[in-house]
């Protein structure tokens, strides 16, 4: 027992290096920030002020449905990068002058997700302000809208898996770019972060409805603006369990098979 203790201090002591050291990285690339930033600020300001007056819903103030749609989307984007950073340390030996270091291999893949967890965390307080500024209202509760904001946190730390095991496979920066992003913009669009599931085509409501996309942003939703949760949430919990189940082993597999 005191030997698993210590294992796992080294553990958890090598992924805050880890995390740590790609924080400095980051911190020395603002450009990297300040464009993960524009992006999910020119969807918000472009579906708000152009699209938004064509767009039906149950708000009179379509920035109150928005909102909690683009925070999920930003996150889902944010987490693309995941792949992005790790086929880059792939293609610049970094993986290989890690394995070479008396630490734990596992810390690796954490430490990477763990910051994308922090960026993400940021650029979301970034739209929140921004959705503030421009009509939006935390009229139900602080604690009910900081628990949407976690199950956003959570719902992105589960799809770095997915762009890591990605990024691992391809090994290739631009390759790992189009690869994470083109499956994940049908899935943003079809969903309810823009408009309501049902002034979809039948057809597309049967997908739409089912995606984990759509049951987190619906349970975001809830929760910021005060309404029933029904089945979203733990449909929601459920798919995020069944992706870390997934892919985080299969992450862990492709990073022992390429280094």
């Amino acid at each position: 027992m005191t030997n698993i203790l210590k294992n796992l201090r080294w553990t958890f002591s090598d992924i805050g290096a880890i995390t740590r050291r790609n924080l400095t990285h980051i911190t020395r690339m603002p450009q990297l920030i300040v464009f993960s930033t524009i992006q999910p600020i020119m969807f918000m300001l472009l579906f708000t002020y152009v699209f938004g007056g064509a767009i039906r819903t149950n708000f009179p103030n379509y920035i109150m449905y928005l909102l909690p749609g683009v925070i999920v989307q930003t996150v889902l984007f944010g987490s693309m990068q995941t792949g992005v950073s790790l086929a880059n340390d792939l293609n610049k030996g970094m993986m290989d002058r890690f394995r070479s270091l008396p630490m734990s291999q596992s810390a690796i893949l954490a430490g990477r997700t763990f910051t994308d967890i922090v960026r993400n965390l940021f650029v979301v307080m970034v739209m929140v302000i921004l959705g503030i500024l421009i009509g939006f209202r935390i009229d139900h509760g602080i604690f009910n809208f900081l628990l949407g904001i976690l199950l956003t946190i959570i719902f992105g730390f589960a799809f770095s898996w997915i762009s890591a095991s990605i990024g691992l496979a391809v090994k290739n920066v631009e390759t790992a770019q189009v690869a994470g992003f083109i499956w994940v913009f049908p899935l943003v669009f079809a969903s309810s972060i823009f408009v309501p599931v049902n002034s979809m085509p039948l057809w597309l409501q049967t997908f739409a409805k089912h995606t984990p996309i759509t049951f987190t942003v619906n349970s975001v939703r809830a929760l910021f603006l005060g309404q029933p949760l029904g089945s979203n949430l733990w449909q929601a919990l459920i798919w995020m369990a069944v992706i870390l189940a997934v892919f985080i082993p299969l992450s862990v597999f492709r990073y022992k098979k390429t280094v």
